[in-house]
C-alpha cells in the first residue's frame, strides 16, 4: 500500500486527514501529516520529514501532498522526491486526497494521475437551483444556509 504524507501550512494537513477519515468512515492507514508553521526552520523539520517518509514506505512507495506549489511546504517536500519512489503534487484538496486514498493499491504511478485528475475534476463550478417559493420565501438567499 503506498503511503501518503501530507506537508502543509499550519493544521490544513491535519484538518483534510479528519475530513478523509469522516467521508471514509475510518482513519486511513499509512497516512500521516507535517504541519509547517511561520516559526518553524525548514532545515530543521527535514530529518522528521525524512522519518516520516521512511515510516510510510512498506516497499510501494509514497505520495507527498503540499498545499501550495513554491511555498515553504512544497520546498521541504522537494527535497524528499525520488522518481518512481517518493512522488509528489502540489495543490492538495479533499477530492485529491480521496482520489489517492482510493488507489493507493495501484502502482505509484496510476495513483498520482488518479490523485491530479481528482483535484482537477474536484473543481466544478455548482450550477444555480431555481428557488421554490414558500411563504417565508423572500426570494433572496439566506445567508445563515
Amino acid at each position: 500500500m503506498i503511503g501518503i504524507l501530507i506537508i502543509a501550512h499550519g493544521t490544513l494537513a491535519e484538518s483534510l486527514i479528519h475530513c478523509a477519515s469522516h467521508v471514509l468512515g475510518k482513519r486511513p492507514m499509512r497516512v500521516r501529516q507535517l504541519g509547517v508553521t511561520i516559526h518553524d526552520d525548514p532545515a530543521a523539520i527535514l530529518p522528521q520529514a525524512q522519518d516520516l517518509v521512511a515510516h510510510l514506505d512498506d516497499g510501494n512507495g509514497v505520495l507527498i501532498l503540499t498545499d501550495i506549489y513554491g511555498a515553504t511546504p512544497c520546498n521541504l517536500a522537494s527535497k524528499l522526491l525520488h522518481p518512481g519512489r517518493v512522488e509528489g503534487i502540489a495543490g492538495v484538496s479533499l477530492p485529491m486526497l480521496i482520489r489517492a486514498l482510493t488507489y493507493r493499491d495501484k502502482p505509484l504511478e496510476q495513483m498520482l494521475a488518479k490523485a491530479i485528475s481528482g483535484g482537477r475534476d474536484g473543481v466544478v463550478r455548482m450550477p444555480h437551483q431555481p428557488h421554490h417559493g414558500s411563504s417565508t420565501d423572500t426570494g433572496q438567499a439566506d445567508a445563515a444556509h
